[in-house]
């Protein structure tokens, strides 16, 4: 058994490598923060130009999008996070692979989604949802086509590049969505502006290709491997989709466009957390995978310090959103959504499992089929609570009954870890750092859940100075902890 971990009184004997250090999650966390900061933009905009009822059909566009890009990249794309750091010589292959694998799933999805119009439409409720699925399908193919190309670039290493592409993409994404939607106004035009980014994305894609990988060819022997791995991480992601996404259709059944436009609002979440929480993630996964064999006390202490930086982050801005969540509605959607501060601030208190990165390490390990099962044990809690607390709680008890599946998953996730790497409950993570953080970040929120309620003035002068106060208050209370010298630990070599 491993004697406990202290992010603070490393062994003497483990070597200390820069290079594995979280340092190269830097650039791609900035690079995604500018893109999505700007992407952020899209609804913003869209909120006011459309109204609520093409909004909604907007917003249920892009769920049928999100579900099937997640489907049908049949784990592919994310294979290659696995397969280039410990097959280098051969990426070529296994990139091409992928790319044709995606471009076939894209012509499906394209044909399914023209021959299944109506059927969606009737189902949703919504005809005006039919005019948008053509340019929905040619704009889902094209993405699923474009899906590995941030990820080859982290796999090689090339974190700056990878950074740039996250960030021109999502640039380009927003021109192309807001320009038509100032100039014409409609939900076709936003449509056929989202169609020509993924052009640009494709052109860009093949253009880094060319420059960054040698030997782009496909090899079937290889692709059957790819396969193997990938198929039972695709279940899972099938899984997790569905069950990611299921309270979004059981809402959209029940309710017309309008009030899923409410609901819609509410579970959006500021994209800073998915950007560090994902970035952070895939390096630790590529590092991981990197060590081949791995050494089992490395492996513990590089996911320690990486929940460690995430929670750092995480734990205060969740207390701040919970603080100023109707300031952030009412100043971002105006006070037509106010109706969604409720399931904000419960969809907001879901952040939090994110620290934790679980499915990263599973996936370093190729416990795929396991993701698969923790995703099927989701979907099953999720269906089976979510209709008596939709009648109890209303909108807000679809978001409830997600949370609690969420939770049950990463309890057993967390089990599943602790035998791979063969540890007891108390090394399992550094729970001491954990709680440390999550009573600082609840002890800032008391001046400034006080200086909100006394203020005169609400929007965003209300969000600076609350978030002003709130976050001096955190940084002050870390510093007098000592917690933030956990930022300057390192971390031992896996290689």
């Amino acid at each position: 058994m491993l004697p406990a971990l202290s992010l603070n009184n490393r062994p003497t004997h483990i070597r200390v490598v820069e290079a594995l250090r979280h340092r190269p999650a830097v650039p791609i966390v900035l690079g995604r923060s500018v893109g999505f900061a700007a992407a952020f933009a899209i609804p913003i905009v869209l909120s006011r130009i459309l109204d609520q009822a093409e909004f909604g059909t907007y917003k249920q566009l892009f769920l049928i999008y999100a579900t099937l890009f997640g489907v049908a990249q049949l784990g592919i794309a994310e294979s290659l996070y696995y397969f280039i750091p410990r097959d280098s010589g051969h990426a070529g292959q296994h990139i091409a692979n992928a790319v044709l694998t995606l471009a076939a799933a894209g012509i499906g999805c394209l044909t399914l989604l023209m021959f299944s119009s109506n059927v969606i439409a009737g189902w949703l409720a919504n005809p005006q949802i039919t005019a948008g699925l053509l340019p929905l399908g040619l704009f889902l193919s094209l993405t699923l086509v474009t899906a590995p190309f941030e990820i080859v670039l982290v796999s090689k290493g090339r974190y700056n590049s990878a950074a740039l592409a996250y960030a021109a993409s999502d640039l380009v994404r927003v021109v192309c969505v807001v320009v038509p939607a100032f100039v014409i106004g409609t939900i076709a035009a936003v449509m056929w502006g989202v169609v020509a980014f993924a052009l640009a994305r494709l052109i860009a894609m093949l253009w880094s290709l060319r420059r960054e990988v040698v030997g782009f060819q496909p090899q079937l022997s290889m692709w059957r491997g790819q396969m193997a791995y990938a198929l039972p991480f695709a279940l899972a992601v099938a899984v997790e989709i569905v069950q990611a996404n299921f309270h979004q259709y059981v809402v959209a059944t029940r309710v017309d466009a309008a009030t899923f436009a409410i609901f819609a609002v509410g579970i959006l979440q500021m994209p800073l957390v998915d950007i560090i929480a994902t970035s952070t993630a895939s390096v630790m996964m590529v590092k991981i995978s990197a060590g081949g064999d791995r050494d089992t006390r490395a492996v513990l202490a590089l996911w320690h310090d990486t929940v460690v930086r995430l929670s750092l982050v995480v734990f205060p801005l969740v207390a701040f959103m919970l603080i100023a969540a109707r300031d952030l509605i009412v100043l971002v959607f105006t006070e037509a959504y106010a109706a969604s501060v409720p399931i904000f601030q419960l969809s907001t208190i879901a952040i939090l499992p994110a620290c934790l990165c679980v499915d990263a390490v599973l996936r370093a390990h190729a416990q795929t089929r396991v993701l698969l099962v923790l995703n099927l044990v989701r979907l099953a809690v999720v269906a089976g609570l979510i209709g008596g607390f939709l009648t109890v709680f209303g909108l807000r008890g679809a978001v409830a009954a997600t949370l609690c599946a969420t939770v049950l998953a990463r309890a057993l996730g967390l089990a599943r870890i602790a035998r791979l790497l063969n540890v007891r409950v108390v090394e399992l993570l550094p729970w001491r750092q954990l709680t440390t953080t999550a009573v600082l970040a609840a002890l800032a929120a008391l001046p400034a859940l006080w200086v909100h309620r006394v203020m005169p003035n609400t929007g965003a002068v209300a969000l600076v100075i609350v978030a002003t106060v709130y976050g001096i208050t955190f940084m002050g209370l870390n510093l007098w902890s000592g917690s933030f010298s956990l930022l300057h630990t390192e971390c031992p070599d896996v290689t």
